[in-house]
Formats: structure tokens, sequence, C-alpha cells
């Protein structure tokens, strides 16, 4: 048995798609999309958004449309910018790392009227306004209802690893 550097199940290099190589070329934020409460809560790890500046403000997101966030005219989400502490989380509600007894057992949360958000993290709460399918992604149009800002350091996604933006 011998190991390689490589993914032993990677494409080659002539065969793989374009637009997804320059999409992890981008540097992308790493958010946690909640909603609910108790034990109705669901989360998504959401690295492709974009904040759109007006009045109101709206954020712009494109979502796993297999997810279970459940969208709807009366749905609030809180956001949570993640951290680099925040690595676990991100993967396990990307559902790439394993949850015993669901991700949200994975870390101390606090209720917002908007959904559970990390404590000491920076965070923003939105009511869904509008949906499309675009491309294989849900895009999701929400109004930015408020915003708590803390000194935190973002973490972003890029190349496929996460990174901090502490440098």
């Amino acid at each position: 048995m011998s190991v390689h550097s490589e993914h032993p199940f990677a494409l080659p290099p002539e065969d793989r798609d374009a637009a997804r190589q320059l999409r992890g070329r981008l540097v992308a934020p790493v958010t946690l999309w909640a909603s609910g409460q108790g034990p109705s809560c669901v989360g998504l790890t959401v690295s492709s958004l974009l904040v759109a500046l007006g009045q109101p403000a709206r954020l712009i997101a494109l979502l796993d449309p297999d997810s279970d966030l459940v969208l709807d005219r009366e749905t609030r989400m809180a956001i949570t910018v993640l951290e680099e502490p925040d690595r676990y989380l991100a993967e396990a509600f990307a559902g790439a790392a394993p949850a015993p007894g669901g991700p949200f057992s994975r870390a101390q949360f606090e209720q917002t009227p908007w959904g559970p958000v990390l404590p000491n993290r920076s965070w923003v709460g939105v009511t869904w306004e509008s949906e499309r399918t675009m491309g294989w992604s849900l895009e999701v149009v929400a109004t930015i209802d408020t915003v708590h800002l803390t000194t935190s350091t973002p973490w972003a996604h890029v190349r496929g690893r996460y990174r901090s933006l502490a440098d």
C-alpha cells in the first residue's frame, strides 16, 4: 500500500470544470446560516454570499437546494461569521464531519429572534425575501434586519481550504 499526496478520486486536470476552479480561487467568507429554535433548529455552512447595500440592505447567497433550511416569506435566519476556532463546526454544518447528537450540540449557541448564533461572533439577522434556481444552487435574497459586529477575525475559504484572515 502506498500513500499519495493527491486525492485518489480527483479528475485529471484536463477534465476539471473551469468555473469550479475559478470559484476555488476566489476568497469567500465562512458563515453559518441557522434558523429555528430548540430542537427544530437547522443550519448550513455557506461561503457563497455578498452584501448589497441600499435601503434596505440585502444579503444574497447561493445555497444547496437539498439543505435542511426551509425558506419562505416568514423565514428569519441568523448568519454568524465564523472564525478559525469554528473549523469543526463549519465542517459539521457542511455535512463533511460527523456530529453525534447533531451539529448544534457541538458548541454553545445563543438564541436570537432570527435563530441561534455563536456568542462573541459577528452576526446578522435577515428575513427571506426571494429565491430562484441559479445553476445547481438556490439563489436566496434576504433583507438585512439587524447587524451585530465584534472585533473578531473572520475566516475565509479558498482553494478548498479554510484560512485565517489574521495575517
